[in-house]
């Protein structure tokens, strides 16, 4: 073996650093050298990160810098007791004084406005604790004096050592005060497990309870997996869904941060609409690693069972129910949207029985694993694969209807509702398995402005699309079809209004505002307590699931917070081979799977004549009469609220200010389009004011008018034209 010379760097003023020789040599293979270096390896890396290891004992700087903090601690301890005993008896002192003054009888007596029937009661208690104090002055100097001829001065250094402990005590750095230090996982976090009255008082301050009201234990601080848990009643008259509401409120109440506080009405034969059930988790229970989803362990899966989802707080196992309901997953870009749609697709690919469809209009590689499972399947963002979708959906429609109508013909032992049952999805002379269609980023088909004519009535594709996902979430869950559909935009907008109310079960991930968690939960979900805004961005995965069925946690229960289960790249593609070969033994394979991609037979008649049409062809571009300006931006801006009775009126000044136009001119162009405006009582803040605006049924009938080509830039065109 040769040794190079040794060399040196210049370092500058500081002079020159030696760096250790490189020697040149060959590798020899000494296994038991490695061996024993690889365990002291480990363990020198594992005493240097591991959080167990003190950070004094990993080095010897941090191990100076810790002895001079204990040697300055020491030193600084006499000063520090001193001052904690002179705050101490400051804190003696005004809580005598408080005490001697009867301050809280006389709070009380001014609070109820009974502070003159008090008086002589207030007076009389004065005097009385004025003797007590007299007397227990005189007291302790002669119980002092009997005590040093008895036992001689050891007594009295004893005393003033228990006297002096107790003023510093008293005396300490409490959470909250000013100028000392803040501590947010105190005492007060978990004192109410040991003295309800701290409950109450965090009730209190929370405002969910009166100052002289109370709560009732019904159940007694228990332990209950990594947390504590309590049943209590509320006062009469006051409900659970308020408590609910402010759940923020009461986590700052009892020092513990919101994610780490469960609380829910407990319902049923045990509960009524003023008894809460809280649970108290000891630290953040989604900062652990999430755990991997259980179906790699299992060889093949029932889709009749509801579909290992998750885990909530309690770190009870969440299944989500799919049979009978349909899925909608909302989040912004990377909170875990596609992870989430994946695990409910997961358990219905190793169902050998399920017909799949996945659509993944990401164009990514997320779903590019199910191809191998899958009766049809695509993957982009094109017109060509939007004009596809169109074309699954009215196949699927076409579908529905055969299925009723040959549930229509079989007798009351196969068929005892108009339902498919386990039985009949796996009869293969019915051919009517479950089916599940896989929607990724569903916005982008939603809002494709390709034209399509259905029967002479001009839609753009986005518009027909919608269409018929509502009728499929309406009418296809009884036929064995669930549409699960996921998005990044969820907006009203981007989501009909019509096809969100038919989605059963839904799931918000991380959102931008609580406008946007309502679109995917509910509307006034939020003002419920449940708001996937509120979510941490350090939790990946972590949702409020809203499903349609029964979970772990209850028939009655809303909503839950719950973490999905991981499942990364390799374990769906696990998963999807395992499917295939399930398939394989089953012979159900079909479709894209086996290489056939063979284009849907559609009956576009019977799909119109399902929707209330005739006929479904599309359109030419240049046949599509495209809105004008300013009715185009004001049928975006208005969006649902157009299509709905809900609104009937619009404002004026609220047009020109969200579209940030001209006042004059843009009141000049909607009145060339046919909206005129006209004048309506509105209710604000300051009564009932009248003001300037259109109805949106004046806004509707120009629509139509240019949609059906009656209008035409600001012209009426006659039958002569």
């Amino acid at each position: 073996m040769n040794e190079h010379n040794e060399v040196a760097v210049n370092a500058g003023e500081h002079g020159s650093l030696p760096v250790r020789a490189v020697l040149d040599g060959e590798f020899v293979n000494d296994t038991a050298a490695s061996i024993r270096g690889s365990w002291k390896a480990r363990l020198r890396a594992w005493w240097l990160h591991s959080p167990r290891v003190p950070t004094a004992l990993k080095d010897r700087s941090h191990a100076k810098d810790a002895a001079k903090v204990g040697v300055v601690a020491v030193l600084r301890s006499p000063l520090r007791f001193l001052g904690a005993v002179v705050r101490g008896v400051v804190v003696a002192v005004r809580l005598w004084r408080s005490w001697v003054k009867v301050a809280d009888y006389r709070d009380a007596a001014e609070q109820s406005e009974k502070l003159a029937d008090k008086f002589t009661e207030i007076r009389e208690l004065t005097l009385f604790r004025w003797k007590v104090t007299a007397a227990v002055v005189v007291a302790v100097p002669f119980l002092g004096a009997v005590a040093l001829l008895v036992y001689g001065p050891t007594v009295l250094w004893a005393a003033a050592g228990f006297v002096s402990v107790g003023l510093a005590i008293l005396g300490r750095r409490k959470d909250g005060s000013p100028g000392r230090k803040a501590v947010l996982a105190g005492p007060r976090t978990l004192t109410w497990t040991m003295d309800p009255q701290v409950l109450v008082d965090a009730f209190r301050d929370a405002k969910l309870i009166g100052k002289d009201e109370t709560l009732r234990l019904v159940e007694r601080a228990k332990r209950i997996g990594e947390g504590w848990a309590v049943t209590v009643d509320l006062p009469a008259t006051r409900k659970a869904t308020d408590v609910i509401k402010n759940r923020e409120a009461l986590a700052s109440a009892l020092a513990v941060d919101e994610v780490q506080l469960i609380v829910e009405r407990v319902r049923g034969a045990g509960g009524h609409a003023g008894r809460v059930a809280m649970w108290v988790a000891d630290e953040d229970p989604y900062a652990a690693p999430p755990l991997r989803t259980p179906l790699l362990g299992v060889s093949h899966w029932d889709a009749w069972r509801p579909v290992p989802f998750g885990r909530d707080a309690r770190d009870r196992r969440i299944d989500l129910p799919l049979i009978w309901t349909s899925l909608l997953v909302g989040a912004i870009p990377r909170q875990g949207k596609t992870f989430a749609t994946r695990l409910a697709a997961a358990a219905l690919i190793l169902d050998a029985w399920v017909r799949l469809y996945v659509a993944d209009f990401k164009a990514g590689k997320d779903w590019s694993a199910a191809e191998q499972v899958a009766h049809r399947f695509l993957a982009g963002d094109d017109t060509e694969h939007i004009l596809a979708l169109k074309d699954w959906l009215e196949e699927l429609v076409s579908e529905v209807q055969g299925r009723y109508a040959r549930m229509r013909e079989l007798d009351d032992v196969v068929c005892p509702e108009s339902k498919i049952t386990p039985g009949i999805s796996r009869d293969r002379s019915l051919n009517m398995p479950v089916t599940a269609i896989f929607i990724d980023e569903v916005q982008v088909p939603l809002e494709d402005r390709t034209p399509v004519v259905v029967q002479g009535k001009k839609l753009t594709a986005g518009e027909y699309i919608g269409e018929l996902l509502t009728w499929l979430a309406k009418k296809g869950p009884a036929a064995g079809i669930i549409l699960v559909l996921a998005t990044q935009r969820p907006d009203s907008k981007t989501i009909p209004s019509g096809l969100r109310a038919v989605l059963g079960s839904r799931f918000a991930l991380r959102v931008m505002d609580w406008r946007d968690s309502n679109i995917v939960l509910g509307e006034q979900m939020n003002t419920r307590g449940y708001d996937s805004s509120r979510l941490l961005p350090s939790h990946k995965g972590v949702g409020i699931l809203r499903p349609d069925g029964d979970t772990q946690a209850g028939a009655d229960v809303l909503a839950m917070t719950v973490r999905t289960y991981y499942m990364p790249n390799e374990d769906w593609q696990t998963i999807c081979q395992r499917g295939r070969v399930l398939r394989d033994a089953a012979g159900t394979l079909s479709g894209h799977a086996t290489g056939q991609d063979s284009v849907p037979v559609l009956d576009h008649a019977a799909v119109a004549k399902v929707l209330g049409a005739a006929s479904v062809t599309v359109a030419e571009p240049a046949n599509m009469v495209e809105l004008p300006e300013p009715l185009a931006s004001v049928v975006d801006y208005l969006a649902d609220d157009l299509e709905s009775d809900v609104r009937a009126f619009v404002p004026t000044a609220e047009l020109v200010e969200a579209l940030e136009v001209e006042p004059t001119g843009f009141g000049r162009q909607m009145g060339e389009l046919g909206c005129r405006p006209t004048r309506e009582r509105i209710p604000t803040q300051n009564g009932t004011r009248q003001v300037r605006g259109y109805l949106t049924a004046d806004i509707r009938a120009a629509i139509d008018a240019y949609r059906d080509g009656t209008i035409l830039d600001g012209e009426v065109i006659g039958d002569d034209q």
